[in-house]
């Protein structure tokens, strides 16, 4: 585990408008990690990178000579086609102590009740539902050892990864470190948004700190090892099928803008050599296996490719938006995207919704009320937000699917309608997050029957009232005067 130094405000990061704050107007060094993170990071998105632990270890020229320095082996990492294009084959070439096919063979693992993989509804587990939802905070538990991979629940999804097609959405409540145990998803891409304590992730490629605020994406077929060095832990999962994520094209806001490419970072080869029993966690098909070792899976001396686990800073999002009148559609605030084959809509979005300045005049400004063809699955992972229309706390999901209308409260509807509002900074010291998707959501009974489920109270739009009809007179003038054919 990571020692770090702590931060005198454990919220510092949290209390920043953008990260340029950190900067001080260019009157110290500049930096790219928070000041307790414990790791040097190589820095960009999609690159080819390279990283030695031992300097000279790489072979220069080939990948795989018939002998590499100090005995390494020579494992690669192919994650697409054989002959996928060159801008979309995905690899990564790892030299390491002992490959992974040195194991002990598989064995099944029971199923874990609070996961779920097949969401087609046809599977009597998960259900569809048109009804605005919600969730508390998930407890995090207490007493019984739980680590990373034993927290996992899931809340909904779409497809099944045996199709290699569709997503889910979990979360993870851990309070104690993995010990001894990796864990390797052969399904699809992790995304992890930790919301309560730091997370210190172990990978094949080197290690990793993500804390409440950033965000850390681990491929399929990666293994990783998580520990909590601030304790008990709490998050947020997207997990993608058949696809992978990536940024989101510019448009019209041309080469900079919403998340940059050199923002993303990617770990330093770190070795780690011994010899004594592993356990390594697959899952496959939603199913859980394990299969023992005798040596550490993170024994990689040294690697190259562009497969490789990544994290991010949300403080560094550049936000854009209208400077003028009206919204711009919430496509703005995408982080990562997951495309699907329909070439017309991704399977996933990951928006965040962080501080910025709200400057539209003569424009109604609180999210206005809608309908879309996405199934939006929202969260938060600290401050407040006033986009939800009831209580919305750190921890919690509020989910809408697909054609469903939502949006305010009278009262903040009436509130936003009465008086021109000021050029003001919204989301202050806050960050919440929308996982979106083209694809219709099922719950799964974990979430169904949970005691932290609840409803958005219909009752929030009984005032909503209907200010037409009282200019019934009015508009009955100007209707006959129309039938006159007279000027209106």
């Amino acid at each position: 585990m990571a020692s770090t130094s702590a931060l005198s405000d454990p919220k510092e990061y949290q209390k920043i408008f953008h990260w340029a704050e950190t900067q001080k107007d260019g009157t110290i060094p500049s930096f790219n990690t928070r000041r307790n993170d414990p790791y040097q990071y190589q820095a960009g998105f999609g690159n080819s990178f390279v990283s030695e632990a031992v300097p000279g270890t790489i072979p220069q020229g080939q990948n795989s000579p018939r002998n590499v320095r100090f005995g390494l082996y020579a494992e690669q990492i192919t994650a697409t086609a054989f002959v996928a294009p060159r801008h979309c084959n995905k690899k990564a070439w790892l030299y390491r102590a002992r490959p992974a096919v040195a194991h002990q063979g598989f064995t099944d693992l029971p199923d874990n009740k609070d996961t779920e993989s097949n969401f087609l509804p046809m599977n009597p587990r998960v259900r569809v539902s048109p009804t605005q939802l919600a969730w508390h905070p998930f407890e995090i538990p207490t007493g019984e050892e739980t680590d990373f991979v034993s927290g996992l629940k899931t809340v909904a999804g779409s497809g099944d990864p045996t199709l290699r097609e569709g997503l889910a959405t979990h979360v993870y409540t851990a309070n104690t470190s993995m010990k001894k145990k990796a864990f390797v998803n052969s399904d699809g891409e992790f995304l992890i948004i930790p919301q309560q304590g730091a997370l210190d992730i172990q990978t094949e490629f080197g290690p990793l700190f993500v804390q409440p605020g950033e965000i850390v994406v681990i491929q399929r077929g990666i293994r990783f090892r998580v520990e909590l060095p601030d304790g008990p832990s709490r998050g947020y999962i997207l997990e993608v099928w058949g696809s992978y994520f990536e940024l989101p094209e510019l448009g019209p806001l041309g080469a900079n803008g919403l998340a940059n490419a050199r923002d993303f970072l990617t770990p330093h080869a770190k070795y780690e050599i011994s010899q004594e029993p592993w356990e390594i966690i697959y899952k496959l098909g939603g199913k859980f296996f394990r299969s023992t070792q005798n040596h550490s899976p993170f024994d990689v001396v040294a690697w190259h490719g562009n497969y490789v686990p990544y994290k991010y800073d949300l403080t560094k999002f550049v936000n854009v938006g209208s400077i003028s009148v009206d919204h711009i559609d919430p496509s703005i605030f995408c982080v990562l995207t997951a495309k699907s084959r329909d070439l017309t809509a991704p399977l996933a979005d990951f928006l965040i919704f962080s501080p910025r300045w709200d400057v539209a005049s003569h424009t109604y400004r609180p999210p206005y009320y809608h309908r879309n063809a996405a199934s939006e699955l929202m969260g938060l992972i600290y401050g407040e937000y006033g986009g939800r229309s009831d209580a919305f706390n750190p921890g919690s999901i509020s989910f809408e699917c697909g054609m469903v209308p939502h949006g305010v409260a009278y009262e903040q509807f009436k509130a936003a309608t009465e008086n021109p509002p000021p050029v003001m900074q919204i989301s202050p010291a806050s960050i919440a997050f929308m996982f979106e998707s083209s694809r219709p959501f099922t719950i799964t009974d974990y979430a169904w029957n949970s005691e932290k489920r609840h409803e958005h109270e219909p009752k929030m739009w009984d005032n909503l009232v209907d200010n037409f009809s009282k200019h019934a007179k009015e508009i009955e003038e100007i209707l006959a005067k129309k039938a006159q054919g007279l000027r209106v």
